[in-house]
């Protein structure tokens, strides 16, 4: 029992320690531009309500980064940050990843699965590359934005969360006309 409590000790201590790390690695907002003080002070402003926030830049710009200020920033500190990049994964997937799903929705679903948007309940959800999300998906999505809850696949129960939004793009979402880019 002895041994077990070290161990136990031990990994808890190597948990704050990684902890701490990851919270510095989000303090990495430096910069003397006006611009960037503008920014970082709209940040601060976002922080303190309960607003949606929409991060537009390009890729590799630090748009997790300020996501993730915000987030310690604001009164929802201490509650999960959950990431979900929405590149790559299929409209399926990422649903199932968003939502959760119940046991017997689709092939495969052998136990309910919690989605991520319950998993933030408290928190902040953070979406980025919204831009990127299936016409479909952002049927959905939409619903949940207005109404804060939803339903896991293959349910029929809604559950409400109480979870603060932060999505990011890279593309302007006002120049996509039927699925094209417009000049």
């Amino acid at each position: 029992m002895v041994r077990k409590a070290l161990e136990q000790q031990r990994l808890k201590r190597g948990v704050e320690i990684l902890s701490e790390e990851v919270e510095e690695r989000y303090r990495l907002i430096v910069g003397e531009s006006a611009e960037m003080k503008e920014a970082v002070d709209l940040a601060k402003k976002a922080a303190g309500s309960s607003a949606t926030v929409l991060l537009l830049g390009e890729s590799g710009t630090g748009k997790e980064i300020f996501a993730r200020a915000i987030h310690n920033w604001s009164e929802r500190k201490e509650r999960p940050f959950i990431a979900i990049n929405s590149v790559g994964l299929s409209k399926e997937l990422l649903e199932s990843e968003l939502f959760g799903h119940e046991q017997g929705a689709f092939t495969g679903a052998h136990r309910r699965k919690t989605g991520k948007i319950e998993l933030a309940h408290g928190g902040t959800i953070f979406f980025d590359e919204i831009g990127d999300v299936s016409q479909e998906l952002q049927a959905k999505l939409l619903r949940f934005l207005q109404e804060r809850e939803f339903e896991r696949v293959g349910g029929v129960t809604p559950i409400s969360v109480d979870v603060r939004i932060i999505a990011a793009t890279n593309r302007h979402l006002g120049a996509f006309r039927q699925g094209r880019t417009v000049p």
